[in-house]
């Protein structure tokens, strides 16, 4: 009855969840003391878990097992093994016999249900691999990480944790060679920076960057002349370049592949070894923000505009900048925000 009415009262202030708790603490105390009949107690609480009612009594059947003994217990999980096998994709059924399983410790069972249903993205081989790690089966494990590789070698979208296993585990074993080639084969499939950073740094323990960086950045240049933008924009080979500190390849690739945010991050980094590119830039950036109004647009506006003083105090004409400033203020006077903006910042 409870259950019932729960979802339509306001429990805001956790009252009725607690009457809840206590109704469950007097209803295994009353089961104690009676001697409740093991197997129609099992077949009350598997009824119970997977119905509604359990949502505010959130109760554990496994609270009970005092109680239900062998008997019971056995009679609760063939009830689950029955209620999943009639609705394989059922949440509380799969959890409910994942959590008998594990009670009864029965690894290779709790194997075998997680290998009914495994994840594209390589998550439950994972979640398999940690369970025959806790129960000492090492080899047994780290074969089902590789399973997991195997069967989504074909998905760009891979658990990242099932990459840092076993990239851990081949290094923890000595086995370098195949951390950095796992690397390697990520960034052929993602194409991201941070599949780059990863390669870059399995390679660099190993002394191999230097030899394994231009492969990785023909992967990414090719990306980059097919017009493939990264997750935040612009190539990853520009964002790539940009993180490796190599601003004289970032300049020659920025005309064929950057945008916007990627301009600003190359002029930022370059405004004292080339004041005259990264000075262009920020003239052109500036240029985009005459039209957009609001505070953040403006402050981006001051940020540019800091950036090309800089620029014009490396080039010794700070008379240019401060002329050019000038002019922006007239035309935009009339936007009040922005001159109280530029006046924070000293523009």
């Amino acid at each position: 009855m409870l259950g019932e009415v729960y979802g339509e009262i306001d429990d805001s202030d956790g009252g009725v969840g607690q009457a809840a708790h206590a109704v469950v603490d007097a209803h295994m105390q009353a089961c104690r003391g009676a001697r409740a009949d093991a197997e129609r107690l099992a077949e009350w609480l598997v009824a119970h878990v997977l119905g509604d009612g359990n949502d505010v009594t959130d109760l554990d059947p496994l609270d009970y097992a005092d109680v239900l003994g062998p008997v019971g217990l056995v009679r609760m999980r063939r009830l689950a093994a029955e209620a999943l096998q009639r609705s394989p994709r059922g949440w509380a059924k799969q959890y409910l016999m994942e959590r008998l399983i594990k009670a009864e410790g029965d690894v290779d069972a709790l194997i075998a249900l997680y290998a009914k249903d495994l994840l594209p993205c390589g998550a439950t081989h994972l979640r398999i691999a940690e369970e025959l790690d806790a129960a000492g089966r090492e080899s047994e494990a780290l074969a089902w990480a590789q399973r997991g590789l195997r069967d989504t070698s074909t998905h760009a979208h891979v658990d990242g944790r099932l990459v840092e296993y076993l990239c851990a585990r081949y290094t923890w074993a000595g086995r370098t060679a195949k951390a950095v080639s796992l690397r390697r084969d990520r960034l052929r499939a993602e194409r991201s920076l941070t599949a780059y950073q990863q390669l870059r740094t399995a390679a660099g323990a190993v002394g191999g960057w230097e030899s394994e960086r231009e492969a990785a950045l023909a992967v990414l240049r090719e990306d980059a002349r097919q017009g493939r933008g990264g997750r935040f924009g612009g190539s990853v080979l520009m964002d790539a370049l940009l993180d490796d500190g190599d601003l004289d390849a970032a300049w020659r690739e920025a005309s064929s592949g950057a945008d916007d945010r990627q301009w600003q991050q190359l002029a930022d980094l370059s405004r004292t070894t080339r004041p005259a590119d990264a000075l262009a830039v920020y003239l052109r950036l500036v240029e985009q923000l005459k039209e957009p109004t609001g505070d953040r647009v403006y402050e981006r506006m001051a940020l540019l505009l800091r950036g090309a003083r800089d620029c014009h105090r490396a080039l010794d004409t700070l008379g240019e900048f401060t002329a050019y400033v000038c002019a922006l203020r007239a035309e935009l006077k009339r936007r009040r925000k922005l001159m109280t903006i530029l006046d924070v910042h000293g523009l």
